[in-house]
């Protein structure tokens, strides 16, 4: 590999591919170097990086606001993929996309494989979907699931900083999937790149787990008395949520594991090292 553009490399999963690729190995370019909903500035982008690789983490990824702008979710997360797609031919480049377990409608109550047929239920899904769409089978799709870890906003860090602040936290136990810590993440990506393995992979850690019972181990796992936890059911959301969630998203990385890859670590092992790093960073996490 002799060139990497990541997008979205400001997010929690970019730095973290960053990382993992270097600062020899990679480009990074978050939204403020570059749009991907502007057709133009990718092609300049990408025209003047000239990459080999294309890793396209950049998306909007909050679900709620995607269920009530859908324009701007299908612009970025779908008309986006499509300028990056359009980009990568013609400097010769292949792209590795990031996707998700919502493009699955959680009816099935076991885990998916690749080879399942997506049904999204809200509008994240279907523009992340319309997204995969506009790939080729050259490129590789990495679907993955509930990622956090050590930047941005997310589940973990929103936890733990509630739990260590004493406050009561209320999460639901009727949505199931399984938990994945971005640096783990990221090195899977980084070597689905270098080997140039195309197609659809699921990529999480291992483990299944509800909301709830993640929330536990997060506290339980920084010291504290799980007890803080109550749980709840999705339709006790005050106030409910716009967009609907998959009832049972498990991803299952069978392409991964036929393929003689080695999966990821049980969450609960990258869980105590994201909380053993929040405890260096202060009271309240990172």
């Amino acid at each position: 590999m002799s060139k990497v553009l990541v997008t979205g490399a400001g997010g929690q999963l970019g730095r973290e591919l960053m990382d993992a690729f270097g600062p020899a190995g990679a480009v990074g370019l978050d939204h403020a170097a570059l749009d991907v909903a502007d057709r133009e500035h990718v092609l300049q982008a990408v025209g003047a990086v000239r990459p080999t690789t294309i890793v396209h983490a950049a998306a909007w990824t909050d679900v709620d606001g995607c269920q009530l702008d859908p324009d701007r979710a299908y612009q970025v997360n779908a008309l986006g993929t499509r300028h990056v797609a359009e980009a990568a031919r013609l400097v010769g480049a292949r792209v590795v996309y990031i996707s998700t377990d919502y493009v699955f409608d959680g009816m099935a109550n076991r885990p998916y494989n690749e080879w399942d047929a997506p049904n999204p239920l809200s509008v994240y899904g279907h523009s992340k979907l319309g997204g995969e769409a506009e790939l080729s089978g050259e490129d590789t799709v990495v679907r993955t699931s509930w990622v956090c870890g050590r930047h941005g906003r997310n589940f973990a860090k929103t936890v733990l900083g509630r739990a260590r602040a004493g406050e009561a936290l209320r999460v639901v136990d009727d949505q199931y999937g399984c938990p994945t810590f971005a640096d783990d993440l990221a090195a899977m990506v980084r070597r689905l790149a270098v080997a140039r393995l195309p197609g659809v992979y699921h990529v999480t850690n291992q483990g299944v787990t509800n909301w709830y019972g993640f929330a536990c181990d997060i506290v339980a796992a920084a010291g504290l008395d799980p007890a803080q936890v109550t749980p709840i059911c999705s339709g006790e959301l005050d106030p409910p949520r716009p967009a609907p969630r998959p009832h049972y998203a498990v991803l299952d990385n069978a392409a991964l594991r036929l393929s003689g890859v080695p999966l990821l670590p049980d969450y609960h092992e990258s869980l105590e090292r994201l909380v053993e790093a929040s405890s260096r960073s202060g009271p309240h996490g990172p």
